[in-house]
């Protein structure tokens, strides 16, 4: 008679478990299989038995009656391996960092990942694991504005306690010009992409039919917008646009209207129309900064949604856009909500290093 060899020691715990493994569909499969060896081991069923219905040799049956006898349902598991040496280590991935530091490759302005691998006799995929691991895109570029102004920050602080907090029954209004609003003609449809994607589509050609400068004014208070086109943009239009607003403006001659401007040179040196108009003070913003001009953010809306993708025939006809859009967007305007947005990676380092360590 062949000996039997006793089912492993198991809690009625540990049987539940490895029940629920044996007949699992969503569990490692070599889980799943040492569950089921176990289970028909504790059935009393024998090491032949179990090697032939699951199709494995009687030494793996064994081996892993011993792992579970010994350490229960964590015999299991794998035990942890080694692996392949990596053939790209840490000290690789400080080579691919500092390198980005050198000066590229004669005839590059700057490094790509081929030049890289090239450089450090690496593969490509090893260096964009590098770059992906840093979150560095080599491709991808910004710019940056870092106003010069010595005054940066009083003049900022004037212009944003216009926003946050103005004298009170005072009007505040920002003002800028958009020039040189080119109106073109160029054929423009839906076009269907190699990869099924319907887009718009224009023509790279185009006509010229001239250009118009946009003169407007952004009651901060209420989001209302008042506008006047032109065909220059000299101190003469700049000023004949600054009447017509106030003439637009409810009891302008009875309140302080403190009027928000960029450093352009038609904005400076109206002292003999500003003293004909005591009630009106100009801010400037600081250089490099007119950002800080809430106008812009209404000439970004006009831009996209009238001017960007549009074609027009003539001045006249481009006008008329701009002037359909205006009456559309006064009835829903709403003030502009002026936040402190923080910035996150953003500003210029020296080196990658800074970013990485």
């Amino acid at each position: 008679m062949p000996r039997k060899a006793p089912p492993p020691p198991c809690s009625e715990k540990d049987r539940q478990i490895l029940r629920e493994w044996a007949s699992s569909r969503s569990m490692e499969a070599r889980l799943v299989e040492r569950a089921r060896i176990i289970c028909k081991l504790l059935d009393g069923e024998t090491v032949s038995k179990v090697a032939k219905d699951l199709n494995l040799r009687p030494n793996t049956v064994i081996e892993w009656r011993g792992r579970f006898a010994a350490q229960g349902i964590a015999g299991l598991y794998d035990r942890p391996r080694s692996g392949k040496p990596p053939k790209y280590d840490q000290e690789f991935h400080s080579q691919v960092l500092k390198t980005l530091e050198l000066p590229p490759p004669r005839g590059q302005a700057c490094w790509d990942g081929p030049a890289l691998a090239k450089h450090l006799g690496a593969s490509n995929d090893a260096v964009w694991r590098v770059l992906r691991k840093h979150n560095i895109s080599l491709a991808r570029q910004r710019s940056w504005c870092v106003s010069t102004d010595p005054e940066f920050a009083p003049k900022a602080a004037d212009i944003i306690g216009l926003y946050l907090a103005p004298p009170e029954k005072a009007l505040v209004i920002s003002v800028d010009e958009k020039p040189s609003i080119q109106a073109l003609e160029r054929a423009k449809g839906y076009v269907c992409t190699s990869s099924g994607k319907v887009v718009q589509g224009l023509k790279s050609t185009y006509k010229r039919h001239g250009t118009l400068n946009l003169f407007a004014a952004l009651n901060v208070a209420t989001g209302a917008i008042h506008t006047q086109t032109t065909e220059f943009k000299r101190r003469v239009d700049f000023l004949a646009f600054m009447d017509q607003v106030l003439s637009e403006l409810p009891d302008s001659d009875q309140r302080e209207i403190h009027v928000i401007l960029d450093n352009y040179c038609i904005h400076k040196r109206n002292n003999e129309w500003l003293a004909q108009h005591p009630n009106v003070t100009f801010h400037f913003t600081p250089t490099s900064a007119s950002w800080l001009n809430q106008v812009e953010i209404w000439f970004g809306i006009l831009s996209r949604k009238a001017l960007k993708n549009a074609s027009f025939q003539s001045v006249d006809q481009l006008r008329a856009a701009i002037e359909a859009f205006i009456e559309a967007y006064q009835p829903n305007a709403k003030p502009f909500v002026w936040r402190k947005r923080e910035v996150k990676g953003s500003q210029l380092r020296n080196t990658i290093a800074n970013f990485c360590d």
